[in-house]
């Protein structure tokens, strides 16, 4: 069973940044499709920001330009880097790891992002 720990979250001004990372426990292996969710109060949760094996990564059309995800597989972690942050982007953020052809899905217990001043 893989645990997820997320850390970095926090209160933040607008227009600040902060980063945001996803410890595995144990190795990280490249078939993983990593991703990081979020979800605020009324809200579906919706995918921010994913990256598979290859490197491939897609973003949520509003944080496009302002995040970054990254992942390093030996160290089993996946980082997303937060700039120019907006109130909109307050929410719980949640990271996923998921291997789909063995079934495999888990996820983090969530950190709280409050942007605001």
């Amino acid at each position: 069973q893989v645990q997820l720990m997320e850390s970095g979250g926090g209160l933040v001004q607008p227009g600040g940044s902060l980063r945001l990372s996803c410890t595995a426990s144990g190795t990280m292996s490249s078939f993983y499709v990593m991703g990081w969710y979020r979800q605020s109060p009324g809200k579906q949760r919706e995918l921010v920001a994913q990256i598979n094996g290859a490197g491939n990564i897609n973003y949520l059309d509003s944080v496009k330009g302002r995040f970054t995800i990254s992942r390093d597989n030996a160290e089993g972690t996946v980082y997303l880097q937060m700039n120019s942050l907006k109130p909109e982007d307050t929410a719980v953020y949640y990271c996923r790891q998921r291997w789909p052809t063995r079934g495999l899905d888990y996820w983090g217990q969530g950190t709280q992002v409050t942007v605001s001043s």
